[in-house]
């Protein structure tokens, strides 16, 4: 079998509602063996994911995430994936790395608003202005047409400069009141302290974070996910790695089973209410690699 060399140009053949239901169909199938390592050097982090799925194969992911690269005018996150043949493993695709992070980042998310988000929902904020925004204000648009968007950001240039690309877009000066007036909040920022305060939600909204992949970073306080119906992408890949669970687990105000469930849970993924809120934390994971990847190669292999 030849392997098939996906690269950027593959973007044209894919769409963010398909994807979705690529992802809800991955997890109806037995449940993902995964394994995660990580590997740090200050700030900089060496990520190797793999995950089996019995009829969707094998992947290896690997990520390099140096945050200095900025300053050089780097991109921050590098890797490569190599996707095996569930039929006899062999190398069956290479995926480029910045096309599957972003589809399987923002299509995380999206499947987690398409369930648990208010479906009428017209106001979205995005927290932080980098390529997770990008990527996040491309995914929330195609499942909430004629939504209006509002960006901010800590450095306030930034979001400003960020805005200028999207025609109608709002620059939030204060983000509590930002936060206030939203129907659905996806954060993806750096950041180790909190900067998403439970206080500020509102009845109805739902919250997405993506932001925080290591044990010392948080997006979103203790009381966001006290005043929240929380959910998960997956149980495996946040309690004992993220500090978004894994610091409110440890110091004893949040508990394993105060999480609802993760997407492994269809049942139980969905609102209860139009006044509830909603949270999910996006932890990714190589088993949702593995989902993407395979969508994106059939979707090739379609066109």
């Amino acid at each position: 079998m030849s392997i098939t060399i996906i690269g950027p140009e593959a973007e044209a053949h894919l769409d963010w509602l398909a994807l979705t239901d690529a992802i809800e169909a991955g997890h109806r199938v037995p449940r993902a063996e995964i394994g995660d390592t990580f590997l740090y050097r200050g700030e900089d982090t060496l990520l190797n994911r793999a995950a089996w799925i019995d009829g969707l194969g094998q992947l290896v992911k690997t990520a390099t995430i140096f945050p200095g690269n900025a300053k050089r005018r780097q991109p921050m996150i590098n890797g490569g994936v190599s996707l095996f043949s569930d039929v006899d493993g062999t190398l069956e695709a290479i995926v480029d790395f910045h096309l599957l992070t972003k589809w399987k980042t923002a299509g995380d998310s999206l499947f987690a608003a398409r369930k648990l988000a208010r479906p009428d929902a017209k106001r979205i904020l995005l927290i932080g202005a980098g390529n997770v925004a990008r990527s996040l204000h491309a995914a929330y648009s195609a499942a909430f047409p004629g939504a209006e968007f509002t960006v901010w950001n800590r450095t306030l240039p930034k979001a400003e400069r960020f805005a200028e690309d999207f025609p109608g877009m709002k620059v939030a000066y204060t983000l509590q009141q930002a936060v206030e007036e939203a129907e659905i909040i996806g954060s993806g920022t750096m950041t180790t302290e909190p900067i998403l305060h439970g206080k500020w939600l509102q009845p109805g909204q739902h919250v997405d974070l993506i932001g925080a992949y290591r044990p010392d970073m948080r997006e979103g306080d203790d009381d966001c996910l006290r005043r929240s119906r929380v959910f998960v992408d997956s149980r495996e890949t946040t309690f004992g790695h993220i500090g978004e669970l894994k610091i409110p687990l440890e110091e004893g105000v949040f508990f394993e089973s105060d999480v609802v469930g993760d997407f492994y849970d269809l049942d139980m993924l969905h609102r209860t209410s139009d006044h509830e809120i909603t949270l999910c934390k996006n932890g990714g994971g190589a088993h949702l690699d593995l989902m993407v990847a395979r969508y994106i190669l059939d979707a090739v292999r379609g066109a």
